[in-house]
């Protein structure tokens, strides 16, 4: 039953008479807040946040015609499957009903991101905005966007210009530092890292977090390596890295798919994963949990939600928000790597 003594929800009308303005100034300040003086608007938006008047998502689609749709591209950067694409796709298609919206993927065959998907996808009208994946120095959606008036959202800092903020990521640094205070914990003595070739800004963070992690921790520093997102290239480095390295040692990796090829290596020199070396991944998806890799695990559905969150404010005519946000990773424990108690045992 309804409480008879609960407020009516504030409409228009409530906010125009204690703003002392026009319903269309509202809607404006709301809908096209650059037609609104910088007074004005900022009057009307204090009443709306005063009165919580939250306006009709289904009449803001009629009026404006918006295709209720919010667009992203899949596997923009790397022709190599990601391990985060489909878990991060599927957590923004659970989150978008409760911003009024659904999600459109779409994907290019292009190695590097191209404006001609998005551009499409604008010109047809399929959809309002765009979360971003795949972000890199030099990427030229960001630009492309927001000359075109179109808002969006990033997953990955958008590198080229600081002052942009409507962006989300994993702290990378966070998370391998937290890899190697665990093997320090479980008695590893020295920690060695396989990483991506370096220009990888992700790839880059992630190893700034393990020499960081070394130095912070009584252990060794050991010696790195490099591969592409590759399992096959990834066994390859790893065989050298692991001349560098002895049993009682560990190695924290970039990625699942780079541990896989350590774990590989290591079995085929005789070495149990765990007991005789320690082995991280980063990214927490199946192929990590498949072969009992311990792994840092991204918060892929409170970054959905943060995103969709920004869209829909941009949508809305709120103000930006005022600094990117860092999400840290989760360690999930599994065979590869062991606690003090169980280490060395058969």
């Amino acid at each position: 039953m309804l409480n008879s003594h609960q407020p009516a929800r504030a409409t228009i009308v409530d906010v125009a008479r204690a703003a002392g303005v026009s319903r269309q100034t509202v809607s404006n300040a709301i809908n096209s807040p650059e037609r609104v003086s910088p007074d004005t608007l900022a009057r009307v938006l204090k009443v709306v946040d005063e009165l919580n008047y939250r306006p009709s998502s289904a009449a803001r689609t009629l009026r404006h015609q918006r295709a209720g749709a919010v667009g992203t591209e899949l596997n923009a950067v790397t022709d190599i499957p990601s391990d985060v694409a489909l878990p991060f796709l599927t957590a923004l298609t659970l989150s978008a009903p409760r911003h009024a919206c659904h999600m459109v993927p779409f994907a290019s065959r292009e190695a590097f991101p191209m404006l001609d998907g998005y551009q499409d996808m604008v010109r047809r009208r399929l959809v309002d905005a765009f979360v971003l994946t795949d972000t890199h120095p030099a990427d030229p959606r960001p630009d492309w966007l927001e000359q075109a008036g179109i808002p969006y959202a990033s997953f990955g800092r958008i590198y080229d210009d600081s002052s942009r903020v409507w962006w989300a990521d994993v702290d990378g640094s966070a998370g391998t530092r937290t890899a190697v205070a665990h093997l320090a914990e479980c008695g590893f003595r020295a920690v060695g890292f396989l990483g991506w070739p370096a220009g990888s800004a992700v790839g880059d963070d992630r190893r700034l977090g393990w020499l960081d992690g070394v130095e912070r921790h009584d252990v060794v520093l050991g010696p790195e390596a490099a591969a592409p997102q590759s399992l096959t290239e990834a066994i390859t480095a790893a065989e050298v890295l692991l001349d560098g390295l002895a049993i009682g040692d560990a190695v924290v990796c970039a990625s699942d798919v780079l541990a896989l090829g350590v774990q590989q290596a290591a079995l085929a020199r005789g070495w149990k994963p765990g007991r005789d070396l320690g082995i991280t991944g980063f990214d927490g998806s199946a192929t990590a949990h498949l072969h009992g890799i311990t792994s840092l695990v991204q918060p892929l559905d409170d970054i959905a939600e943060h995103l969709l969150t920004i869209v829909h404010d941009q949508l809305a005519g709120a103000p930006a928000p005022t600094q990117g946000t860092l999400f840290l990773p989760t360690l999930t424990v599994g065979a590869s790597t062991v606690t003090t108690s169980t280490k060395g045992t058969p």
